[in-house]
């Protein structure tokens, strides 16, 4: 009994030593402004949003059917002029080839060539002095400003979808950016090697950017949750079970503020935050993960806090009482007239207290040790 009391009593002791000893940590990173551009920082209000539940296909880009047309010539004759080519944009009517005709004439007639529609050239199958006919194919023109993107939907999530449904759709070539579909119709049948069924997205394409055949990954909404507070996947850092995210300092400028957090349910950009925000915290996206290791090189919240405030503060950015300000100005503890501790290292200091608090607790050992 005696012995678990004086083990207690010393670990007691010895708790309270090493928490004078280590600095407190405040969960706090203060940076310049190189600081932040270096790191890139950027930040996003929480918000209280609609959350939805999504899953995950994978697709291709293909060119909408009625949307492709092909230049042909009524006359048979031969190409004395090509106009344009495989990856040039062309205007309805524009002239894209001449033919001279078979026809009688000295010189021959020329016959120009229109495009039907506006768009890509995508296939040019003729060459200079190739003989044309009516049912030659000269060359195809594709209209990009919308595309079909197609995912290939496991069956067993097939019948959670419907014409109209929406899906937020990645583009492999062009990964900064993210397009809005909605669900046409399913295909004609399913692929029973894979147990897919294709889902047809009409996709605007206003800047031109998609072509047939690029690589997609699908996130389709399945359902909604109106006024959920989320935060982007980005933001968060830690392992599974320990979250947390990093917050703009409300009042301290280039400083952000470690909060751990509870989360909900995500889907493919955004986390449900269950508890740990409110909303209008800003809360840190690009350059997160780099705020973790910043802090070594980062300015200490002692001199932010003073320089933003005016007046002084302790090294853990507490407020500072009047005599302690006092104390701080003048570089030395008036609570030790005469003696004082000037010169000497914090570390010695320390070391110097832990070494009585373990004196103490040996000499209270050894009481409690003794027979009664």
């Amino acid at each position: 009994m005696k012995t678990n009391l004086r083990n207690t009593l010393m670990l007691s002791l010895l708790w309270i030593a090493f928490s004078q000893i280590l600095p407190a940590n405040t969960g706090t990173i203060v940076l310049d402004e190189t600081g932040v551009k270096n790191l890139r920082i950027e930040t996003e209000p929480v918000e209280e949003k609609d959350f939805e539940e999504t899953f995950f296909s994978l697709g291709h880009i293909e060119a909408v059917p009625n949307n492709i047309a092909a230049v042909s010539s009524r006359i048979p004759g031969r190409v004395v002029e090509l106009e344009a080519g495989p990856g040039d944009f062309v205007d309805k009517g524009q002239i894209v080839a001449r033919i001279e005709s078979r026809q009688p004439g000295d010189p021959p007639p020329l016959i120009p060539l229109e495009a039907p529609i506006g768009g890509l050239v995508t296939h040019r199958e003729i060459r200079l002095g190739d003989p044309v006919t009516p049912d030659s194919h000269i060359m195809e023109i594709t209209d990009l400003s919308e595309m079909y993107a197609v995912a290939k939907v496991p069956e067993h999530l097939a019948g959670k979808i419907k014409p109209g449904t929406k899906a937020h759709i990645r583009v492999i070539a062009l990964p900064e950016e993210t397009f809005d579909g909605e669900l046409l119709r399913f295909g004609t049948s399913a692929d029973e090697e894979s147990g897919t069924i294709d889902a047809i997205f009409l996709l605007p394409n206003p800047d031109k950017k998609l072509r047939t055949q690029m690589r997609t990954e699908f996130s389709i909404v399945i359902s909604q949750r109106p006024g959920v507070l989320g935060v982007p996947r980005a933001a968060l850092q830690g392992e599974t079970a320990d979250r947390f995210v990093y917050i703009k300092h409300f009042d301290l400028p280039n400083a952000f503020v470690k909060s751990p957090v509870i989360v909900g349910e995500m889907n493919d950009r955004y986390a449900e935050i269950v508890s740990g925000l409110f909303p209008g915290d800003d809360v840190v996206t690009r350059g997160a993960y780099s705020l973790s290791f910043a802090g070594a090189s980062s300015i200490s919240l002692k001199d932010a806090l003073d320089a933003a405030h005016g007046h002084e503060h302790a090294k853990d950015g507490s407020e500072l009482a009047e005599n302690e300000k006092t104390e701080e100005q003048h570089g030395h503890d008036h609570s030790t007239e005469g003696g004082g501790n000037h010169g000497v290292s914090p570390m010695w200091m320390y070391a110097s207290i832990l070494l009585g608090l373990l004196l103490v607790a040996s000499f209270l050992g050894k009481a409690f040790a003794r027979p009664e």
